[in-house]
């Protein structure tokens, strides 16, 4: 589902349900000792899928620790996002070579719960929801794409991006059963990189399809 709206040399594993009896890494466990039985399954399943497309990528499979900031820790050379909801578990990776960061996320394709547009969203964007059309839900959608522009954004500066700190506009080019299109993500505070050029924005891809929202970026 999530390749279709991917670039060549990015590679991506995704589960729609949790298979029974697996566990996590056991370099990972101690991250999740603690956790409920949902969040266990939702970060086994996840990393599972990363460790899938490791093998697709090419590189030997490895435990994924989580850095300072929470974000997952990938081996040398190789960059990658997860995400998580309610039916569906995804990873992406490139190599850092061709791919500077990808960030992805998922969504079920659902009405946010009340309350929580404002907190998540510019004025623009809430002035542009208000006209757009009904057959998707674009305030989820809206959601899904910040917190894909998140996950780009975090490895390339190691620093925290706020709802209210990209702008995010939306394209539709595609209709029927499988509604697609593109996003731009305009960064409204200042993009300094730990190496590579400054960020000012990011392009990415929406799906809509099977009950789920998914959105990519890969910078490269």
């Amino acid at each position: 589902m999530i390749e279709s709206i991917l670039p060549n040399g990015v590679v991506a594993a995704e589960l729609f349900e949790d298979p029974p009896g697996l566990q996590p890494h056991p370099l990972e466990a101690p991250l999740v000792a603690k956790a409920v039985d949902k969040r266990k399954r939702e970060f086994t399943s996840a990393r599972h899928c990363a460790r899938i497309a490791m093998d697709k990528l090419g590189v030997e499979q490895a435990p994924i620790m989580r850095g300072t900031s929470g974000a997952p820790q990938w081996p040398k050379g190789v960059v990658g996002s997860l995400t998580h909801c309610d039916g569906y578990r995804g990873a992406v990776l490139g190599y850092a070579m061709q791919v500077r960061s990808v960030g992805i996320d998922a969504e079920p394709h659902g009405a946010l719960p009340d309350g929580v547009l404002d907190a998540v969203s510019l004025q623009a964007e809430r002035d542009w929801l208000a006209t757009a059309g009904s057959d998707v839900h674009y305030d989820r959608l809206l959601f899904c794409a910040k917190e894909a522009t998140y996950k780009a954004w975090e490895p390339l500066t190691g620093r925290w991006l706020g709802f209210e700190d990209a702008h995010i506009t939306f394209e539709r080019t595609g209709t029927g059963a499988d509604i697609s299109g593109t996003f731009h993500s305009e960064l409204l505070v200042p993009g300094d990189v730990v190496s590579g050029s400054p960020l000012s924005s990011f392009d990415g891809r929406w799906l809509v399809s099977d009950g789920l929202i998914v959105t990519a970026i890969a910078v490269t």
